[in-house]
């Protein structure tokens, strides 16, 4: 399969410290696992070594961030908390005050922390699904959708979820590029709780993952699904980038070809 280059690279996220805000590149550079360079390059730990992230900690959503990727200083604000300017590498105490309890900001400039370890590559959707989805909920857009969902790349492509070209069956992967970067898309992505609260305040949607399940099992194209939906709580694609393409550069306007299904 080779559908040419119908979509294109339209937006480049990368989320320094992991849960937190993004950051919009022109381009980007894929680093050894092949994630992005300055993704989740940084994230919270409690004492005990786990996540404090957006699955686990609801407050952090009412943090937002602004990091400078040239110096790695931040700019951090939260309700009731005098705001921080200075080295991001410096703000446990900052951050163990807003949450109530110790912290610890860790960094790993070798891959960072991605949320799917086996499927490390860039996470991909299209506006017009961010639109298309963004449209079953009232008082939602598509930029609030992009929060929620927060992705790495985002294309422009002519249909809402045409990203789900680019995964098949489990026991196979799509190959696809993006400029000069090889891909395989691996699975729609099983989103978690986050999607389903507000991204300024952590509250709770009502009824989002009841409506979205529904919408999303009525408008699901021809082209998606293989055996990968055992739930309908899916969305957007989880990727591996090829060993040979690690230290290129994607870059917005670059285009998307898709390739062929390939044994995993």
């Amino acid at each position: 399969m080779n559908t040419g280059p119908e979509a294109t690279l339209d937006r480049i996220a990368v989320y320094p410290v992991k849960s937190l805000d993004p950051e919009y590149v022109e381009r980007a550079d894929i680093v050894e696992n092949g994630g992005l360079a300055c993704d989740r390059e940084f994230a919270i730990f409690d004492a005990d070594g786990a996540y404090v992230n957006g699955k686990r900690e609801r407050s952090i959503h009412r943090i937002r961030s602004a990091v400078s990727l040239d110096d790695w200083t931040v700019r951090l604000s939260a309700p009731g908390h005098e705001d921080y300017h200075g080295p991001l590498d410096a703000t446990d105490a900052w951050l163990s005050d807003y949450f109530g309890y110790d912290v610890e900001l860790r960094r790993d400039p070798a891959g960072g922390f991605p949320d799917d370890t086996t499927a490390s590559g860039p996470t991909v959707i299209s506006t017009a699904t961010l639109t298309e989805v963004a449209s079953w909920f009232d008082g939602i857009d598509a930029a609030e959708m992009r929060r929620r969902l927060r992705p790495n790349l985002e294309l422009d492509a002519p249909t809402p979820f045409w990203e789900d070209h680019l995964f098949d069956t489990r026991e196979t992967r799509v190959a696809f590029s993006v400029g000069p970067v090889s891909f395989e898309g691996v699975n729609p992505c099983q989103r978690c709780v986050v999607p389903t609260r507000n991204p300024d305040t952590g509250d709770a949607t009502p009824g989002f993952r009841e409506r979205f399940v529904r919408k999303r099992r009525e408008t699901l194209p021809a082209w998606s699904g293989g055996d990968w939906f055992d739930h309908d709580f899916r969305l957007m694609v989880n990727t591996t980038v090829s060993a040979s393409s690690w230290g290129e550069t994607l870059t917005v306007g670059d285009a998307a070809v898709v390739g062929d299904v390939v044994s995993d």
